[in-house]
């Protein structure tokens, strides 16, 4: 019997659903054991098999016994969204992380309940802390995905065209005088004091297709979110800098931040300086430091000192068949996974290039670039892992080419070498 239950709550971990007279031993089961483990099992079986009624009664009951089991807890949720009952969904998502303020899986069902009611901007966050937690969350990943393309969710979506969105969009901003510049795929918002802030059109149109908003209601929100944050910049250079952190950007990115600060980094690369801003890419603009008074070299001292502040852990990689994962054990591959746009001016910091030799010992490092939210790294010396990375290709906002740290000097390579 013992064998027959392993095997039947491994296919209710992955999802499946189970036979008549697995269902029926699972059930035994969880009558005789007097813990929550294998009640909440066959609770989950019965989501499994879109008996979502029967699992919530199975899943009360056991509430009632464990008050405090996180298990029992997400269960509910799943049920309760299941039956579309989103409130008492999102209250018990709210208990689960007052117990376990980590947990992933009530991040993930958090964003599933935002999306559904197109909040994008919550749902994007909770997404991205799951993605701190594991950058690769499967799950999170394809959550992540759909927001950033605007996979669109079975919801009455908007039928407007793309075209449409955008005219109505710009007619709002400019009946409210909100500075403003059609560029490519990108809205350009003119924000306080000379800033500048860059949407993706096709990100807010698909934000607006998976909600079930009108559009008069999405365009008038969203530009009045623009109009705030055009009077957003910091109002004195003190405050500038104490919100100012770097980033890395390659000279594509020269004729997209026209007016921005910038200056010359290391390996052909550019230094930029952005704002603090969880929806929102902030570019420091040449205007705020002449009207604040604030020496470039000020800023940049105040922005790397910031970051210094913000290590990230060195996370072991594993690389298989294309597709990165954590593990367990070293590997030969690490990572930067804060997922937070500072990943590649992090390796400059005294504090992270300090945390990177604890874990993988001194030595010169072959670094890549190429992944918009993620470095990835080997020693030199690892003929195994530089392997991996050679047949890496950049996606179209990542960093391509090779790069090799040696102590606190990143250089450009002009192919990989192992």
């Amino acid at each position: 019997m013992d064998e027959l239950i392993t095997r039947v709550r491994k296919k209710v971990e992955d999802g499946l659903e189970l036979a008549e007279d697995e269902l029926a031993a699972l059930e035994a089961a969880a009558r005789e054991q007097p813990g929550p483990t294998l009640k909440v099992a066959y609770a989950q079986a019965l989501l499994n098999a879109d008996a979502a009624a029967q699992a919530l009664s199975v899943l009360e009951d056991v509430r009632r016994d464990f008050p405090r089991d996180v298990e029992a807890l997400l269960g509910q949720a799943r049920a309760l969204i299941a039956l579309e009952r989103y409130k008492p969904a999102e209250k018990a998502l709210d208990e689960l992380l007052r117990l376990n303020p980590e947990d992933p899986e009530a991040f993930k069902a958090l964003a599933l309940l935002a999306m559904r009611r197109g909040e994008m901007a919550r749902a994007r966050e909770y997404v991205r802390r799951v993605l701190e937690i594991d950058p690769f969350d499967g799950e999170a990943q394809i959550l992540d995905g759909g927001l950033q393309q605007g996979a669109e969710l079975p919801a009455q979506p908007s039928t407007e065209s793309r075209d449409e969105f955008v005219q109505a969009l710009v007619s709002q901003l400019m009946k409210q005088s909100t500075p403003h510049l059609l560029q490519r795929k990108q809205l350009v918002v003119r924000l306080g004091q000379g800033g500048v802030a860059r949407l993706d059109l096709d990100s807010l149109y698909a934000e607006h297709r998976a909600s079930s908003r009108p559009l008069a209601v999405t365009v008038e929100a969203l530009a009045k979110d623009l109009a705030e944050r055009s009077l957003g910049l910091p109002e004195g250079g003190a405050e500038l800098l104490t919100q100012v952190l770097p980033v890395l950007r390659d000279e594509r990115f020269l004729e997209r931040a026209l007016g921005s600060v910038r200056r010359e980094g290391p390996a052909g690369l550019w230094v930029f300086y952005v704002l603090e801003d969880p929806e929102l890419v902030r570019y420091v603009p040449q205007k705020a430091l002449d009207t604040h008074g604030v020496a470039l070299d000020l800023l940049d001292g105040a922005a790397w000192a910031r970051l210094d502040k913000l290590p990230t852990p060195v996370r072991a990689i594993a690389l298989e068949g294309g597709q990165l994962r954590l593990a367990q054990s070293s590997t030969g591959l690490w990572a930067l996974a804060a997922a937070d746009g500072h990943d590649s001016a992090r390796l400059l910091t005294p504090a992270q290039q300090q945390l990177i030799r604890s874990v993988v010992g001194d030595g010169p490092l072959r670094v890549y670039l190429g992944l918009r939210e993620l470095v990835l790294f080997c020693r030199e010396d690892g003929a195994a892992a530089l392997s991996q990375l050679e047949g890496l290709q950049a996606t179209r906002d990542g960093i391509s080419g090779a790069f090799r740290l040696d102590g606190n000097k990143l250089s450009v390579l002009p192919e990989w070498k192992s």
